[in-house]
């Protein structure tokens, strides 16, 4: 049965093949083009899916289309194809500290986010497995796929101990950097997520689309101030 990725966490031992990681992420992003029309947000197009029977949550998607001005294809994939987690918590306010859990190959490892909100909203955490995967084949292709993990079993007690304390929230994400025919470059991002907690579902819904369309300004943003050695 093929792998259908959802927030459902995985314990470490029970992580599918790469392989299998990254047909289920192709497939998901390709289903996206026939997803319900949202709001443009910050210029951004978003897409949405409701729930489904085999889904935690409904799925969220933004669409940006980027000429070399905002950044080359090399400069987004030097950025989220390596230490993502790290990056993110560059230009994600919210993002306090990220910690690698396990690096698991070159293009797996499990890292642990620790966000902070706004009283009254506790800080969340979300512990993830990335896998990421650069095609040289024209035109060119990255992909990075976010999957909730759970270290709560008995054999994961070393790696849960670099976990910060917080409410555990779960996402899972795929997105694509991608080279298109007239130069520019397109981001594409699809994710499911649950903050945890008690905070109601409509209102992490009614506001999850312009949430994920404003990560695409902050990350121009922040990668246009670093030195030029480092964009």
């Amino acid at each position: 049965m093929p792998l259908s990725l959802t927030i459902t966490p995985l314990r470490p031992g029970d992580i599918p093949s790469e392989e299998e990681i990254l047909s289920a992420a192709q497939a998901l992003l390709d289903s996206t083009s026939e997803w319900k029309e949202g709001k443009a947000h910050h210029g951004v197009r978003t897409l949405w899916h409701a729930k489904r029977a085999e889904d935690g949550a409904p799925w969220h998607c933004r669409v940006s289309e980027h000429t070399t001005e905002d950044a080359t294809f090399d400069a987004f994939w030097a950025k989220l194809g390596t230490d993502k987690a790290k990056n993110e918590k560059e230009f994600i306010p919210d993002i306090k500290k990220v910690t690698l859990v396990k690096q698991i190959s070159p293009s797996q490892s499990i890292w642990t986010v620790y966000y902070t909100f706004p009283p009254p909203v506790s800080p969340r955490v979300f512990t993830v497995l990335q896998v990421t995967k650069l095609s040289d084949s024209l035109p060119r292709t990255g992909t990075i796929v976010s999957i909730p993990i759970d270290l709560s079993s008995p054999e994961d007690t070393e790696l849960a101990k670099l976990e910060e304390k917080g409410v555990k929230g779960r996402y899972v994400s795929v997105e694509r950097i991608r080279e298109l025919e007239d130069g520019k470059v397109e981001w594409r991002m699809a994710t499911s997520s649950t903050p945890g907690g008690s905070i109601p579902t409509f209102i992490v819904e009614r506001t999850m689309a312009g949430k994920i369309a404003e990560d695409v300004p902050n990350f121009l943003k922040w990668l246009h101030s670093l030195p030029k050695e480092q964009s």
